[in-house]
This record gives C-alpha cells, sequence and structure tokens, in this order.
C-alpha cells in the first residue's frame, strides 16, 4: 500500500459533502496561553470540541456515510469506538437516516454510551479493550451484513478528518507547525495530507499517550508494533496496536513524534480550562501537551494545535481538577 492512503483531492471532496451538515469550527488563540507554553510561540487552537458530538471525529462519520451507495446504508453500519467515533457516526446515521450499531469495551466511559443510544444507535457492550471491541464489529460483519466503518482503517474517514486542517491553514496561513494527537492516526495523516498540498513547508508533529505507545515506538522503530494494553485516562487514545492505513505515512511524513504522561496530559486539560475558558477530554488536551514536550524545538514559531473533543465524564474531570490525576 502507498504510504500515502488518500489524496489532497478526497478531502476537498470530504468537505464538500461535509458542507450541509457541519459549518467550519472557530479558530482561535489566546495570549494567556501562549504565555503559559512560553517560548515565544503562538499557538493557533482550532476547537473541535465545539462539535455537535464534542469531538472531530462527526467529521468522520459524516464523511464516510455520504460517501456510501444507498443499498450499503439501508443494511447499516457498524463501528468500534472507545466513544467519539461512535457517537459521530451516530450523529451522522440519525441525520442521514441509516442504522448505525456501535461496540465498545466492557467499562467503557457511561456518559459516551449514553450519548450513543441518546442518538439512537445500537450500543454493544463487548471486549476489554478498544481493539477486542473491533473484533465484536468485524464479527457483526459477517453476522449481520453490516458496512464496517472503520475509525482509521477507510479512506473516506481520513479524509473527514483532514477537512479540520484544511480549514485552519486556509483561515490561518502564517501557521508553521501542527501538534496532533493520535490514537489511530486519522487526525494526523488527514492533516499531513493536506499540509504537503497547501503548505509544504509546516511541520507536522504527533504525541501519544505513554501508557498507550504503540504507534509512537513503532515509528521510532521502523516498523509495526503491538502491546499487550493500553493504559492511559485518555479513552480517545487508548489502542495498542498500529494501522496499516495510516502507518506509511506517518512514518513518512511526521517531523516528530513524543509521548505525554497522563500527568502531562491531565495538566493540558487544567491549562486549556484556565487559559481557553472550555472543557476537553484527555485525548482533546494532548496535541497540547506534545506541544509542551516540543517547545524548544518550536520557538518563536505559529503552531496549530487541535481540541479534538470535549467527552470526559464528571469522575475523571474531578480527579483531573483536584490533582490526583
Amino acid at each position: 500500500m502507498s504510504a500515502w492512503p488518500i489524496a489532497p483531492a478526497d478531502v476537498e471532496r470530504a468537505r464538500e459533502r461535509l458542507l450541509p451538515h457541519l459549518p467550519p469550527t472557530p479558530l482561535r488563540s489566546y495570549p494567556e496561553l501562549d504565555a503559559a507554553v512560553g517560548r515565544a510561540i503562538r499557538v493557533v487552537v482550532k476547537h473541535e470540541n465545539f462539535q455537535p458530538t464534542g469531538a472531530f471525529k462527526v467529521r468522520n462519520g459524516v464523511s464516510a456515510l455520504t460517501a456510501l451507495p444507498a443499498e450499503t446504508l439501508l443494511r447499516g453500519v457498524v463501528a468500534a469506538t472507545r466513544g467519539n467515533h461512535g457517537l459521530g457516526l451516530a450523529w451522522a446515521g440519525r441525520r442521514l437516516g441509516v442504522p448505525v450499531t456501535v461496540c465498545v469495551p466492557v467499562g467503557n466511559n457511561p456518559e459516551k454510551n449514553a450519548a450513543v443510544r441518546g442518538l439512537g444507535a445500537r450500543l454493544v457492550e463487548e471486549g476489554r479493550d478498544y481493539d477486542e471491541s473491533a473484533a465484536a464489529a468485524e464479527r457483526l460483519v459477517r453476522e449481520e451484513g453490516f458496512h464496517l466503518v472503520h475509525s482509521t482503517n477507510d479512506p473516506t474517514v481520513v479524509a473527514g478528518a483532514g477537512t479540520l486542517t484544511l480549514e485552519m491553514l486556509e483561515e490561518e496561513p502564517g501557521i508553521e507547525a501542527l501538534v496532533y494527537s493520535v490514537g489511530g492516526g486519522s487526525q494526523a495523516v488527514g492533516g499531513l495530507t493536506v499540509a504537503r498540498a497547501r503548505k509544504p513547508g509546516v511541520k507536522v508533529y504527533a504525541v501519544q499517550a505513554a501508557g498507550a505507545s504503540a504507534i509512537h515506538d513503532a515509528w521510532h522503530l521502523g516498523r509495526p508494533v503491538s502491546k499487550p494494553s493500553a493504559d492511559t485516562f485518555a479513552d480517545g487514545l487508548a489502542t495498542r496496536n498500529t494501522y496499516p492505513f495510516t502507518f506509511g505515512a506517518l512514518r513518512e511524513g511526521l517531523a516528530g513524534f513524543v509521548t505525554a504522561t497522563d500527568a502531562e496530559i491531565a495538566a493540558a486539560v487544567r491549562l486549556v480550562l484556565e487559559t481557553t475558558h472550555t472543557l476537553v477530554e484527555g485525548a482533546g488536551a494532548a496535541g497540547l501537551a506534545g506541544l509542551l514536550k516540543l517547545r524548544d524545538a518550536l520557538a518563536g514559531k505559529t503552531v496549530g494545535i487541535v481540541l479534538s473533543g470535549a467527552n470526559i465524564d464528571r469522575e475523571t474531570l474531578a480527579r483531573v481538577l483536584t490533582g490526583e490525576l
């Protein structure tokens, strides 16, 4: 497979499909955040935490469903998720009248589960983590004839994710670097695809949770890696494998790849709340946590980050705010 699983034209087509359903999200700067990051860095913040599902993955869901033929939509779709991919697909399914089944691990975020059900999707709780839920989704494809909308290994999903970077670079052409959080890599690979076409000089970096670092470790080793577990409160990053659809592009395109501990991600959640007065979940703040790790290398630059999701449950938020995490 080519290292680049999608083309810039795929992102442009995804944007056309998204326009009737999702307006562009705000792109903002905050002097208090710039001061906290330091090193004369100007931080440009993409507020995907303002999406109707609270996360960027609604782009992926709408992009995927609007690209499928009518006969496939009638059969229904299935996906595995820790929450936001399923929420995005459920929102798109309700809007477009498509039956959606969402597979989540046992013990998944209860508030995300309730939100998926509230959007009218069928929720299947199976497996100890995302990867085992993905196996359950694949079984339902065989047993019930659904179409699988994978959170990463799908060109329309990655193209949908790329639309957020398209908006960023059009609104703020002065961006010199981008830092993305990585769970499966759709956001980063979508961003890489857009950046190399629109502004090749932009350096793109990634950050992964230290307790779920398979893709980070694989990037540095130069070969796929699997982990026995994914241990992080940032459930949107809790994957333990590399993904063939995105790994080659990450290997080829990223300027650097770092990890952030749960304590560092929790500190970034608090910093977002203090400086932007908006809410983010762990995965949503990981881009900022990565920027803080990279700030010496990015001194003096205008850097774009994505607040990719806001769906933190009350119990976890309390632990973050009290400093328990």
